[in-house]
């Protein structure tokens, strides 16, 4: 599968503007998920967790894509109100 190597953690949105966007797979602030709510938000990254990441005073533990799949499922991440 294309991204077993990807790794993710989800935090506060308020937080998204440390990261520095050139050690992660997201190319900046405006292309981040939000969750339903406006919390939260995470990134995707390759390998060991870039510094800006470890740094973050909100961060979860660390998913693998598989994880992080399931997670996206749930109800605080999908769009409750598609378009009809």
């Amino acid at each position: 599968m294309l991204y077993t190597n990807r790794n993710y953690v989800i935090f506060n949105y308020s937080e998204a503007g440390n990261i520095d966007y050139n050690q992660v797979l997201d190319d900046s602030i405006s292309t981040l998920w939000i969750s339903n709510d406006g919390i939260q938000t995470f990134v995707a990254y390759k390998g060991d967790m870039p510094s800006s990441v470890t740094a973050l005073t909100t961060k979860s533990s660390q998913y693998s894509h598989s994880e992080m799949m399931n997670i996206l499922s749930g109800d605080n991440w999908i769009d409750l109100n598609p378009p009809q």
